[in-house]
């Protein structure tokens, strides 16, 4: 079926959305605030300090007390999302309402919010770090594959975990630029993107929150809440905590930035790789969430 002219392809609808939602009011997170606020009741001023400067994991946080921060997070997000499923009312969002329905946008606003809180617990670097209101292309890459965990596509599952055994062994304190604007990671990132647009729109976009997430059977519409939210949020946040870069044991002290690509690969890395490739050589459609 040919695409109308003006029609943009699935890929660059859901960078579209993405984009649009990582630059509304109030959705990134300031990760040294988040940190400082969020372990405050559970960690010593030192770990918090160490947190902040290094990682969770280099102060030495166990991923249980992580777990439990974590899970304070998604309660606050996903009640957050729920309030606010009426969203034409946001600032930024009728920028897009001619081509997005503004609850969609809503919606993955928060799902970039709590993305990020999960992001920082468990280990990652800043997500946001530069000026102004540009979201460079490896977060952008990041960001498409944590959604592609939360969905529950395999391959993105495997990226994610590709990524952070990147910075875990090359103890870098950036995301892989090269990896996930034009390296390894790269087609991964423009797969899944492409999977999650397909299914974007207005009356498919609910229909593919529901399938992925199991035992949601009724329709979805307007807005996707509590039913959705938080178990694609818990998704992302299991599968954060059980990455190597998450241990307490990882740590970053004195280590300058990495932006390399990692040539060898040994152990699960490795067999996570050539599993992504298997699933590189279908289509975009054939990557359906497995639950």
């Amino acid at each position: 079926m040919k695409q109308g002219k003006g029609v943009e392809n699935p890929e660059s609808r859901f960078s579209a959305v993405l984009l649009g939602a990582a630059k509304l009011p109030g959705v990134r997170i300031n990760r040294e605030a988040y940190l400082r606020s969020a372990l405050a009741r559970r960690c010593t001023e030192e770990q918090i300090r160490q947190a902040v400067d290094e990682s969770p994991a280099a102060a030495g946080i166990p991923v249980e007390i992580l777990d439990k921060v974590a899970q304070d997070s998604i309660r606050y997000e996903t009640a957050k999302v729920s309030a606010l499923s009426a969203a034409a009312g946001i600032p930024g969002a009728l920028a897009l309402a001619a081509t997005v329905p503004a609850d969609m946008v809503q919606y993955f606003g928060h799902m970039v919010r709590i993305a990020q809180k999960l992001a920082y617990l468990y280990s990652w670097p800043d997500l946001f770090s530069g000026e102004g209101d540009e979201v460079d292309d490896a977060t952008m890459g990041v960001l498409t594959l944590f959604f592609g965990v939360m969905f529950g596509t395999q391959s993105a599952n495997a990226a994610v975990g590709k990524v952070a055994g990147m910075m875990a062994e090359q103890v870098a304190k950036k995301l892989p630029q090269k990896a996930l604007t034009h390296g390894v990671v790269y087609p991964v990132v423009k797969k899944v993107a492409g999977y999650l647009g397909v299914r974007m729109t207005t009356r498919s976009f609910a229909a593919t929150v529901s399938k992925a997430i199991p035992l949601v059977g009724a329709a979805v519409s307007g807005g996707l809440t509590f039913a959705t939210f938080l178990p694609m949020a818990k998704r992302l946040q299991k599968h954060l905590a059980g990455l190597p870069l998450a241990e307490p044991s990882h740590r970053s002290a004195g280590s300058e930035v990495v932006d390399g690509e990692i040539v060898e690969e040994r152990g699960p890395f490795a067999q996570a790789t050539a599993e992504q490739r298997g699933s590189d050589a279908t289509p975009a459609k054939a990557e359906e969430p497995r639950t």
